[in-house]
C-alpha cells in the first residue's frame, strides 16, 4: 500500500482519504447492486499536504489530522482519484472533514 502513494503527495491542506469499504451483501447473503448501497461515511487519511500558508505567507499552518487517522466524510463532495490498486480514494480540503473519529 504504500508503494502507491509514494508518488502522491497532497498539495497544501488537502488530504487524500481512503473510503471503508461498503457492504454489498445482507446479513442473509443477498448481493445488493452497488447503485442501491449508499456511499460509506468514513474513511482512513492516506496522505496530507503541508497545510495551508500563514497569512504572513511564510510556513504552513499544521493539519488537525494525520496518515492512520479515521475520519468522519461529507456524502457528496470531494475529487475521485484512480490509483493502481483500484481502490476508491478521495482528496478533500481539511475544511470539508466533518470529525476526526477515535
Amino acid at each position: 500500500m504504500a508503494n502507491v502513494f509514494k508518488k502522491v503527495i497532497p498539495m497544501l491542506d488537502r488530504i487524500l482519504i481512503q473510503r471503508a469499504e461498503v457492504k454489498t451483501t445482507t446479513a442473509g447473503g443477498i448481493l445488493l447492486p452497488e447503485d442501491s448501497v449508499p456511499k460509506e461515511m468514513q474513511g482512513v487519511v492516506v496522505a496530507v499536504g503541508p497545510g495551508a500558508r500563514n497569512p504572513d505567507g511564510a510556513g504552513h499552518l499544521p493539519l488537525a489530522v494525520k496518515e492512520g487517522d479515521r475520519v468522519l466524510l461529507p456524502k457528496y463532495g470531494g475529487t475521485k482519484v484512480e490509483m493502481d490498486d483500484k481502490r476508491e480514494y478521495v482528496l478533500f480540503r481539511e475544511s470539508d472533514i466533518l470529525a476526526k473519529l477515535e
